[in-house]
């Protein structure tokens, strides 16, 4: 709880931040606020729910470093770089999918939020947990997710309107949060789908990459830089990638283990 609350007042106490979290008037800056609510409420939620709902200790640690890096990356200087740099803007976007989102899935925080909301907001997080089901689905959501707001007209959108650049945030974060608890989560007979889409996204995520990374001309506006960009597409190429296989070798070999263990018992009752 204490953790929770020295998180809060560093986020609150950072007046260099990206967008100015206290700069400006109000409206402008209501977009950053709620952002921050919205975070720090599900943070203290989890937090109380813990309490009656003892998670594992993995588990805990998973959720906290989740929601410190969503504090560093949405409201710290990240965000203030990522407005003029397309490669810390690309590294913004990647721990969102693919440092926070898989941590929230690993994290399992259902059972905490539950013990303190009790059926309140039941009718919102059960069609999310049945949406879980079907990872080629939301493979399919988040990918779209990902090309849409990587095109030039939406990425520069985002950029100059904060509305805008929470929306951009929240599709990153929540879908990729969906996409990994289908895929980090899935059921045995679910497990080949869940391979095929990380492999799907890795293809789909890497040809983004590489079109960043071999274009000849700024796609976000000349003042931009070209080699900037072209950083921007490695990272999401090859850390990104790397993800994505380091994720597919675990999921695979807690496929083939249960597997084995199934053949051997079924060898052994013979």
């Amino acid at each position: 709880m204490r953790l929770t609350c020295l998180a809060l007042l560093l986020a609150c106490s950072m007046p260099a931040a990206a967008h100015g979290l206290f700069d400006g008037h109000l409206g402008e800056r209501l977009p950053l606020l709620l952002a921050a609510l919205l975070l720090g409420l599900f943070w203290l939620l989890y937090e109380l729910g813990a309490r009656r709902v003892r998670p594992r200790p993995l588990e805990r640690i998973g959720l906290h470093a989740a929601m410190l890096i969503a504090v560093f990356a949405s409201f710290g200087p990240l965000d203030d770089w990522a407005e003029t740099s397309s490669s810390w803007h690309m590294t913004q976007h990647m721990l969102f999918m693919l440092v926070i989102a898989p941590l929230w899935a690993l994290a399992r925080p259902f059972p905490q939020w539950r013990a303190v909301l009790g059926d309140l907001l039941r009718p919102l997080w059960q069609p999310l947990l049945r949406s879980a089901r079907y990872p080629v689905a939301l493979a399919m959501l988040h990918g779209s997710l990902i090309w849409i707001w990587h095109t030039p007209r939406l990425y520069l959108l985002a950029l100059d309107n904060l509305w805008w650049h929470l929306i951009e945030h929240a599709c990153f974060l929540l879908s990729g949060w969906l996409f990994w608890w289908s895929v980090l989560r899935a059921s045995p007979a679910r497990t080949p789908q869940a391979l095929m889409v990380l492999l799907l996204t890795l293809m789909h995520t890497g040809l983004l990459g590489a079109l960043l990374t071999f274009g000849s001309r700024s796609f976000y506006g000349a003042e931009r830089s070209l080699a900037d960009q072209q950083l921007a597409g490695l990272i999401m190429w090859v850390p990104g990638g790397l993800v994505y296989l380091a994720a597919a070798a675990w999921l695979g070999w807690r496929w083939m283990s249960r597997h084995w263990r199934r053949a051997a018992r079924q060898q052994i009752s013979r």
